[in-house]
């Protein structure tokens, strides 16, 4: 026996947008008010920001530095542990 197709324009799984609902809203971009030379290992309190209580290095996601920025504040969180500026 064929396999019954669904017509309906919405997905299979019932998740498209019925009428009246409203699209979310765009995440506000973070202003980024400095450079990315001041993101250095030196820079602990610069650096302090992007680490949780336990010392975990916060995920872009939370941040909202661009992916540069994110590279280099992990690389320098690093080198800050190495050096014990910061734990």
């Amino acid at each position: 026996m064929p396999r019954k197709t669904n017509t309906d324009k919405r997905d299979s799984r019932g998740r498209g947008r019925g009428p009246g609902v409203e699209k979310r809203t765009p995440r506000p971009k973070p202003k980024v008010d400095f450079t990315i030379d001041a993101i250095d290992y030196k820079n602990v309190t610069l650096l302090k920001t992007f680490v949780t209580d336990n010392g975990r290095i916060l995920p872009r996601k939370y941040t909202g530095l661009p992916a540069p920025y994110q590279r280099r504040v992990n690389l320098s969180i690093k080198r800050a542990r190495q050096m014990l500026l910061m734990k």
